[in-house]
């Protein structure tokens, strides 16, 4: 039987899932007209939000500025240097071109988003204030550039139209 903090991280992973999945669903359901259907998936996906939030306060999943850039800092070399490597080997052993390429530009992005926290880590350990200027996130790949977007992103080629600005 599992215990009380295994269960408690499996909720979490749940609930985080259940979110994103709810707001695809929402995604899906406002394409084909369905505006109250939409809604409703919304709102279950923000009180999927509060049980997530609710579950990681449990775990103490939330530190000091410092210690959430060093955590995001590990997790994000841990992507790009161990699991999205074999995850990419598998697929290309199994013949799966789409997961291969969907873990090949989730690993490259990765490396950037590790750079992105060092340089913010860097900058509050030496008390410097980090400039405030908008990130742009690709909506092909995810690709993350802060200050402005390029013509085309250089992880999958989209078109600067692709970026989402996030003030």
């Amino acid at each position: 039987m599992a215990s009380t903090h295994e269960n408690v991280q499996a909720a979490f992973a749940g609930e985080s899932q259940a979110n994103r999945k709810y707001l695809f669903f929402a995604d899906k359901a406002e394409q084909e007209g369905h505006k109250q259907i939409a809604r409703l998936f919304r709102a279950a996906a923000d009180a999927e939000t509060v049980h997530a939030r609710n579950h990681f306060r449990v775990m103490e999943g939330i530190g000091s500025t410092k210690d959430n850039l060093l955590g995001a800092i590990s997790g994000e070399s841990h992507e790009f240097t161990e699991m999205y490597p074999g995850f990419i080997k598998q697929a290309e052993a199994e013949g799966e071109k789409k997961a291969r390429n969907s873990f090949d530009m989730a690993n490259q992005v990765e490396e950037t988003h590790h750079g992105l926290f060092q340089s913010a880590l860097s900058m509050l350990e030496k008390g410097q204030a980090v400039e405030e200027k908008p990130f742009y996130v690709c909506q092909v790949c995810g690709h993350t550039v802060e200050g402005e977007a390029p013509d085309r992103c250089p992880v999958c080629g989209a078109a600067k139209r692709m970026f989402k600005a996030i003030e």
